[in-house]
């Protein structure tokens, strides 16, 4: 049996968090993002813009950077990184010693792959078609080392727990999948994975990068074992920096140290040159605690986190039940108008993500329309995906429809 886990919140995630927003004025939030001024970009979850605060802050640590300590720039020499760990810990109901930074998603999710052995042994993974492209390759490519890699089809864009059931059995070590679907936003039921996957002594799994920020998440209601994701989509911040969530009594335990480094220690002393403490070996350290301390291993982009923590800030202000609710409206008006315009609708209904995905017939054409009226929506293969954040009006679909139509 699994040991039971830790539900309260560690006193660092629960510090610097701002207070929220008594109501929320978007044209006011509309006009901390000068882009939405610029272009009508509807593109937030390929990346997303990025709030003035948090551009402001990261020139604070490259003034920091660029004239040294003084004027208050030494307090940005660290770029906030423990505060933004906390932030973001926050934001999915975890602890921050259950958070590592990490470069990217991708890399997140191999380290949990690495750290439960796979490929070796008699284990099996099960993902499912509307997980992440990068993922895909990766399991597929270890697939060609030996693993047994079992595939959930996708059937009207969702990945249906019937279809899971059938795959996953005792010899499963991991589940894996997207918990929304960056092809187009189905949300899948992590809640009931988790509960099939543990009946099995498996675990779970979630890139969350186009969910964080968007959509509510709460790790331990959905028993989530591992999730990770990068910056720069709805958490408003830039490349290179994210977030490793491994559940605590899991660190070193069940997902295995496979890369080391100088984060996590402290403490060094030589035991070799003149001068230095006695001792048997020539070097000595303490060993930090928290996932950091397992999963980091060398710099962390402190220009990133530093712009990161007045982003998690907003989305803390304003609420992700709000910015939610915020988007719906236009999200449900996208899925019912463009399915009338001939652009059949891919995300199953009732989805509740701010992304949307249509089938485009003719995707040059439909390029060329956006383009001419400065409308910016990802379209590839014969697809366009349209999603909503915090910037948008009603005004701003009607125009896309408009333009499209």
């Amino acid at each position: 049996m699994r040991p039971g886990r830790r539900t309260f919140l560690g006193a660092a995630a629960a510090a610097a968090i701002p207070a929220r927003a008594a109501r929320v004025d978007w044209e006011e939030v509309r006009s901390r993002f000068p882009w939405a001024e610029r272009q009508l970009f509807l593109n937030p979850a390929g990346w997303h813009p990025m709030p003035r605060a948090s551009v402001e802050a990261m020139k604070k640590y490259l003034e920091f950077k660029l004239l040294g300590p003084g004027d208050g720039r030494g307090e940005w020499a660290g770029g906030h990184q423990e505060e933004a760990k906390a932030l973001f810990a926050r934001l999915i109901n975890a602890s921050a010693g259950e958070i590592s930074f990490v470069p990217s998603t991708l890399v997140g999710e191999n380290l949990v792959v690495a750290g439960l052995g796979i490929p070796g042994g008699k284990w099996n993974v099960v993902i499912d078609e509307l997980h992440y492209e990068g993922s895909i390759y990766m399991y597929r490519s270890l697939k060609d080392r030996g693993l047994d890699l079992r595939v959930v089809k996708q059937r009207g864009g969702r990945a249906s727990l019937p279809d899971y059931e059938r795959l996953v059995d005792k010899n499963t070590r991991l589940v894996a999948c997207s918990l929304v679907s960056y092809l187009n936003g189905y949300r899948a039921d992590v809640a009931s994975l988790s509960r099939l996957a543990h009946d099995q002594g498996a675990y779970v799994y979630a890139d969350v990068i186009q969910s964080a920020g968007a959509v509510p998440i709460d790790v331990k209601a959905l028993d989530l074992d591992f999730c990770a994701c990068s910056g720069y989509k709805w958490l408003m911040g830039d490349r290179g920096l994210g977030y490793l969530y491994v559940r605590e009594e899991l660190h070193g335990k069940v997902l295995r140290r496979t890369q080391f480094g100088d984060r996590q220690f402290s403490d060094f002393d030589y035991h070799a040159y003149p001068g230095d403490t006695p001792d048997p070996e020539y070097a000595s350290w303490k060993v930090r605690s928290g996932a950091g301390a397992h999963y980091e291993v060398g710099n962390v982009a402190n220009v990133v986190a530093a712009g990161h923590v007045e982003s998690l800030k907003l989305i803390h202000e304003l609420g992700v039940d709000r910015i939610q609710e915020h988007v719906r409206p236009m999200v449900e008006k996208l899925r019912k108008e463009m399915p009338r315009l001939g652009y059949p609708c891919l995300t199953p209904e009732g989805t509740p993500s701010p992304t949307s995905a249509f089938v485009v017939a003719k995707p040059d054409v439909y390029r060329k329309k956006l383009q001419a009226a400065n409308i910016d929506a990802k379209v590839e293969w014969r697809q366009s995906r349209v999603s909503v954040s915090v910037y948008h009006r009603m005004a701003d679909i009607d125009r896309f429809l408009n333009t499209v139509s």
